[in-house]
């Protein structure tokens, strides 16, 4: 803690008046930290050197600061090895029907502001792997490429994608265009929305964390939000009178998104999240 600490001072050429460990995750370092003159940051940094892009993640939070009303973190200092940002005051509360339906009426206004093309600027991250985002027309081939078989792919090179569950996972890809529509628009995506990335005060959103932002169809982000729970019924009723979905999203698309995020646990965390994926595969007919 102290080195980081020591890290933060040189970078913003202040004094820290305290500081206490944050958890971060994915190897990385955390301060909450008060800076001299009063301000209270939050403080992500590399370990002993290690790449960890921290400056992408600046770039992804100041573009959903200029291109949404999302509250997201302000970025004070960006570098490859040390992020420090904002702190956003919250209470740790739990997500209940009030910040689910704030929540949604900020989702909705996320996702109804349209942009040119799928996919985004740059490359992301989502975690700590690679998220590609070729500039592409159309959706459905978007996610076929750049997520589902993209992540499919690079979790049978690691071993950790049985042969016979990525034969699966290509016959689905080879008939997606059955089952997902194309969008109005491609609409910008937090694309990380699980619980630990919500953050809450009073009842209500205090921020937004951690993206893995794209433009994509709305769809995968509201699929993502049933992953683990974080949102539920009143989230989707709040969003549904703003935004209503197509009919067959909670029945069939939800889980061929939610693939994607899987696999990326797949690759993080191993075999226990094979299951759901043949699961949805089998449901699929597949």
């Amino acid at each position: 803690m102290a080195d980081v600490a020591e890290r933060v001072e040189q970078a913003l050429g202040a004094k820290l008046r305290a500081a206490r460990p944050l958890g971060v995750g994915f190897g990385l370092e955390g301060l909450r930290a008060v800076l001299a003159d009063g301000r209270e940051v939050a403080v992500k940094a590399a370990r002993d050197g290690r790449e960890a892009h921290l400056d992408l993640e600046a770039r992804m939070l100041e573009a959903l600061a200029t291109q949404s009303d999302l509250p997201v973190p302000t970025v004070v200092h960006a570098a490859p090895d040390l992020l420090v940002m904002s702190w956003i005051d919250n209470d740790g509360g739990p997500i209940g029907a009030s910040v689910q339906r704030h929540a949604a009426e900020l989702l909705a206004a996320l996702h109804a502001r349209p942009f040119a093309a799928f996919g985004w600027d740059e490359d992301t991250l989502i975690g700590p792997l690679h998220q590609p985002n070729p500039r592409m027309e159309r959706w459905t081939a978007f996610f076929r490429d750049h997520r589902l078989l993209h992540m499919a792919r690079a979790a049978e090179r690691e071993g950790r994608l049985p042969a016979d569950l990525m034969a699966r996972i290509e016959r689905l890809a080879a008939r997606l265009e059955d089952y997902l529509p194309e969008p109005d628009h491609p609409a910008l995506v937090h694309g990380d929305l699980w619980t630990g990335n919500v953050l809450v005060k009073g009842g209500r959103i205090a921020g937004f964390v951690d993206p893995a932002i794209y433009c994509a169809h709305p769809e995968i982000e509201l699929a993502f939000t049933t992953m683990f729970g974080t949102f539920g019924r009143a989230f989707f009723d709040a969003y549904e009178a703003l935004s209503p979905l197509e009919p067959g999203f909670h029945e069939t698309r939800l889980g061929i998104y939610n693939l994607y995020p899987t696999l990326v646990h797949v690759r993080l965390f191993g075999a226990s999240y094979l299951a759901p994926i043949a699961q949805t595969l089998s449901r699929l007919g597949l």
